[in-house]
């Protein structure tokens, strides 16, 4: 029986559609796998932890809570909002967390594999899958708590309330972007998870999370030019039944985001194998 003849030739692998059509396959691909990474996590995470899943609730509740004592106390005098301002606070750090943790979600769920990817070829997309799966996961959780101040404090159902997931969705994809391009410097260099935290801690003073934006002021500018801005505030305003004010702003962010998107997912699949490969050399 004649043997099959193969002949290899060297191809350029660097094409950016070609790279981006890989990735987003391998993507769609390791859905199962991805699910799989993300069910091992959370039931790690909270099988090790005796409050379980209440610390889901406990950071954007505590930081809700401190804020309305500093308002009610007179400790800090705040604008009027216009809505109940535990449900404003509330909304916005939960908005805040949700942000954060897809800023940071690729770093971490790429860091927890670093042992699998040396010995175990797969996808590596599937760890950004996995950070997703869990994000949803633990926003759900987050939204349960919203729900019950929405209602408690009088806001009532609004039809642009359904709305909401959509401009969630937005706001993770926004964070996970970043995180992407994050994620290869913050394997070769642990500084830059400390340098992350210490900078989104003074980017929340910066953008209206229990604040709404001065009418006047530098603060005013900068606000507005804050890419986070229209991300709390039109998550927010949809959940109070008010028309969103950064709306257009907002829809550039979504639109940027997908582009940057891609890029990202197209640098990640690059650079990680490396860095694994000098992991173990």
């Amino acid at each position: 029986m004649a043997l099959e003849t193969r002949i290899y030739q060297k191809e350029n692998q660097l094409r950016l559609g070609h790279m981006f059509r890989a990735s987003f396959k391998d993507l769609i691909s390791s859905r199962f796998l991805a699910k799989q990474l993300a069910v091992r996590d959370i039931k790690a995470q909270y099988r090790q932890s005796y409050l379980g899943i209440l610390w889901a609730f406990i950071t954007p509740l505590f930081t809700a809570f401190v804020w309305v004592f500093l308002s009610r106390s007179g400790t800090v005098t705040l604008t009027d909002t216009g809505a109940p301002y535990p449900v404003f606070a509330f909304t916005g750090t939960l908005i805040w967390s949700i942000i954060t943790e897809s800023i940071n979600a690729p770093t971490a769920s790429t860091k927890s594999a670093k042992g699998i990817m040396s010995k175990i070829n797969f996808p590596k997309e599937a760890l950004i899958l996995s950070g997703v799966y869990k994000l949803l996961f633990n926003t759900g959780i987050k939204c349960i708590l919203l729900l019950f101040f929405i209602f408690f404090y009088g806001v009532g159902f609004h039809a642009t309330q359904l709305l909401f997931p959509l401009a969630i969705l937005v706001a993770i994809l926004f964070g996970t972007t970043i995180g992407l391009f994050l994620t290869p410097i913050g394997m070769l260099y642990s500084d830059v998870g400390k340098i992350i935290s210490v900078g989104l801690s003074f980017l929340m003073y910066v953008t209206p999370v229990v604040y709404v934006i001065p009418k006047t002021g530098i603060m005013k500018t900068i606000m507005e030019i804050n890419p986070l801005t229209p991300l709390i505030l039109t998550a927010r305003d949809l959940i109070l039944g008010n028309t969103p004010a950064f709306f257009n702003y907002f829809i550039g962010i979504f639109v940027g985001s997908l582009l940057l998107f891609s890029v990202a997912l197209v640098f990640y699949r690059i650079s990680i194998p490396i860095l694994v490969e000098r992991s173990n050399a």
